[in-house]
């Protein structure tokens, strides 16, 4: 990750890849946010952070990822490692309209995949100032993304 950073306390923690990771780390990186007078204008990076851990998370379950998050001037750059070797990929976009938009019965089902998948990395995409990712040795990656707060 190339990170110009300020010395001021970056937040950097590993923990289990759960269903909870992305909700406990928005709340602590809320509180970090505010310790740096950032907080007022972070939505962005809140929904940036909830679709890399989770997508940590997926690729892989119950096993230890790793968050940084580190100020920069006017922004905060948000990194995520997971160890699989399998590259962010984005689905295909597909213009909605709400008559598209229906009840799922199966949403909330184990497993249950309604095509919907993939549509995290455009918003990442769109709400970040840059991102990509970066391999690591010898295995796993970063992804991450600067976001202007």
């Amino acid at each position: 990750m190339g990170i110009n950073a300020l010395n001021s306390g970056e937040l950097d923690m590993s923990l289990l890849a759960a269903c909870t990771a992305p909700g406990m780390m928005r709340a602590l990186m809320e509180l970090r946010l505010r310790e740096w007078g950032m907080a007022g204008n972070a939505d962005d990076l809140y929904l940036v952070a909830s679709e890399l851990i989770t997508n940590a998370v997926r690729s892989t379950p119950d096993l230890e990822i790793r968050v940084r998050l580190v100020r920069e001037i006017g922004a905060v750059v948000l990194g995520v490692w997971d160890s699989s070797d399998a590259m962010p990929a984005v689905g295909p976009l597909v213009e909605l309209s709400l008559d598209d938009i229906v009840p799922d019965a199966r949403a909330l089902d184990a497993g249950h995949d309604a095509g919907t998948g993939g549509r995290g990395l455009p918003i990442v995409q769109a709400l970040s100032m840059e991102c990509s990712v970066t391999k690591t040795e010898p295995y796993g990656k970063w992804v991450w993304a600067k976001v202007a707060v």
